[in-house]
């Protein structure tokens, strides 16, 4: 990268289209580890689990991940904005690769909880940190263009991570290591490749900033948060007014109230300072995350779940059958990229974007079990269409509202809110399927013994033989129990590819409509987004990159005084203007043939600015005026 045009960035803080191409590709490396994992997992877990004979464990695993990676997220923004974005995002890389070579060993459900908490550490940082040196290096205007690489990284993760998981899951040993195993391992050559492509080509100019560690607010924003996202997870199985529930929402509000606190004493050193919610821009764009995260994570979550329940696809399938939702989503951000770049507005993409994800969502709560497959998809292109307007424009306002220095505190904020948003949401769209769930299927199979073909079904010979759990079905229903013979179907769906077709078409009825109530309510929520997202002012992006801000910042220093913040009163930007003034006058009075001493009278014009009395003075106190 040297010797690419060295002077340049040394001179303006920015970088060539070469240059900044040479770090995004250290950065997608990272980001495609961190994205490629979680893709692999979810499609293997039900795999590793039966290996670990701990099937009902299985949540933990995902529970102990998304703690760790959703409290690190903040933590590491600001630890990068104090000491440079480079050293953390080696860290995060290094802590993820431990964690995965960890996750290899496991001999029970909880140890690999345990190994994928320690790559939730890592993985907190890979994914903001990209997104804040991004901001550093590349002008805001040019920011969604870039990011339209990051976003293939998402959506080739997308679908070859449920091929990857399918084909590790379905191999028994591969060189001695149980098939699952590799899922893990293969991260660690990945990790080395990313490690080594950040340690080459990330090159950033950090000037180091005295400020204290926010030690209060990393320890309460734990404390509030681990119980809240425990019981997000657990809720369901534990009961929303069960003891246990209780006890994490009454510790996690009190840790929430206690970080608050102490952010607020923190002041600038606070682990996301209050001062930003000050700022309009700041606080539309961060509620706007939170409502549309969850919203954009219910529908992604639930659509999968449609794909392989009701329409019988594999895992691997249903991830290929996800690709015009990713190429919805990347063709949206190209373009939108690129009038983001020539316009330097933001606002209309976000809207455009939730209102397609609100209009899309509402259509996909009118599916049934026989709705084509290809009408499905269709609707999914256009869900991706509008996640590619969203996703990005939200995180370049909250960049664009803040200084330089503090670019990782302002990406990592942005990137949290989403995060607890789409958690909150999927325990919510979650807790709405499976508690209408039972219900549904009932009312499926009270509709469907009025259907004189179920009925022939069930006196068909043919269909009793089709399976053990087709005659258990069928004698349940011949008896009067009904449906009551399945189980639960919520918990363990593996029964419906038993039966006759006949019989699981009620069962699969009964999951659209439950899925149907997630849909409108996505639709609901992504609505309240747009209304939110309304009340956003028009952000102009600046054509100058965090980098070069700083750097004219510093040339700035060395002239005069360092900008205030926004903050700042208007006494304090009087003082600030008639200080600047005067030390230009300064500097043209020495170049003059005078020197700084003969000057006389120098707080004689703040008389003018209307500052308070204790304020005016004169330069030297041995001036005879003084006396």
């Amino acid at each position: 990268m040297a010797s690419t045009t060295p002077a340049s960035p040394a001179v303006s803080g920015e970088l060539s289209h070469k240059q900044i191409v040479t770090i995004i590709l250290g950065l997608m490396a990272g980001m495609f580890l961190a994205a490629l994992d979680q893709n692999v997992v979810g499609t293997a877990i039900k795999t590793i689990a039966d290996d670990l004979h701990g099937l009902d464990q299985q949540v933990w695993v995902t529970t102990a991940y998304l703690i760790t990676s959703t409290i690190s997220t903040p933590i590491y923004g600001k630890l990068s904005d104090i000491y440079g974005r480079k050293r953390f995002y080696l860290a995060a890389i290094t802590i993820f690769v431990a964690g995965s070579l960890l996750c290899t060993i496991p001999q029970t459900m909880y140890q690999l909880a345990g190994a994928r908490a320690v790559q939730g550490l890592g993985a907190g940082g890979l994914m903001s940190l990209a997104l804040a040196i991004i901001g550093d290096v590349v002008p805001p205007r040019e920011r969604a263009k870039y990011q339209g690489y990051f976003l293939a990284v998402f959506g080739t993760s997308s679908v070859i991570g449920p091929v990857l998981g399918g084909f590790f899951a379905e191999r028994d040993s591969i060189l001695g290591l149980a098939g699952w195993r590799w899922i893990f391992f293969m991260n660690v050559p990945i990790g080395l490749i990313a490690f080594a492509a950040v340690m080459a080509t990330l090159h950033l100019n950090h000037t180091p900033r005295k400020a204290r560690i926010d030690w209060a607010g990393a320890t309460t924003i734990i404390v509030g948060l681990v119980p809240l996202l425990l019981v997000a997870e657990q809720g369901r199985t534990w009961g929303w007014t069960s003891a246990a529930s209780l006890a994490c929402f009454a510790i996690g509000l009190a840790g929430i109230a206690a970080f608050i606190w102490s952010e607020a004493r923190a002041g600038d050193d606070a682990l996301i300072p209050l001062r930003i919610f000050r700022n309009r821009t700041i606080v539309i764009s961060l509620t706007g995350g939170f409502v549309i995260g969850a919203g954009m994570f219910g529908g992604m979550m639930s659509i999968p779940l449609y794909l392989q329940i009701v329409h019988g696809s594999s895992p691997t399938t249903s991830g290929l059958q996800m690709l015009p939702m990713v190429v919805g989503m990347m063709l949206a951000s190209i373009v939108s990229g690129q009038l983001m770049s020539k316009t330097g507005r933001i606002k209309i993409f976000p809207l455009i974007g939730v209102t397609l994800m609100t209009i899309v969502l509402f259509a996909l709560s009118r599916i049934t079990a026989d709705s084509s497959l290809t009408w499905v998809m269709t609707l999914m292109f256009f869900f991706g269409l509008g996640l590619g307007n969203t996703m990005q424009p939200l995180t370049l306002a909250v960049q664009a509202a803040v200084e330089p220095r503090e670019m990782g505190m302002a990406t990592s904020s942005a990137t949290f809110f989403r995060q607890i948003g789409g958690t909150l949401g999927v325990a919510i769209f979650l807790s709405v399927l499976f508690n209408s769930l039972g219900d549904s299927i009932k009312d499926a199979f009270t509709s469907a013994a009025k259907d004189p073909s179920f009925l022939a079904a069930l006196r068909d010979p043919a269909v009793s033989a089709y399976s053990p759990e087709s005659a258990g079905l069928v004698k349940g229903m011949a008896s009067g129990q009904g449906a009551s013979g399945l189980g639960n179907v919520g918990a363990d769906s593996s029964i419906i590819d038993k039966l006759h077709p006949a019989l699981s078409h009620p069962i699969k009825a009964g999951f659209a409509t439950s899925m149907d109530h997630v849909f409108l309510l996505g639709a609901i929520v992504c609505g309240i987004g747009v209304l939110v997202l309304a009340f956003l002012p028009n952000v102009v992006l600046s054509n100058q990159s965090a980098q070069a801000a700083m750097a004219a910042q510093r040339a700035k220093s060395d002239r005069g005084l360092l900008p205030l913040g926004d903050d700042a009163s208007e006494s304090d930007k009087r003082l600030h203007d008639s200080l600047e003034k005067f030390l230009l006058d300064a500097a043209a009075f020495e170049t003059g043939g005078h020197t700084f001493d003969e000057l006389q009278d120098t707080w004689d014009h703040l008389e003018d600015h209307q500052l308070d009395p204790h304020r005016k003075g004169r330069h030297r106190a041995s001036d005879p005026a003084t006396h």
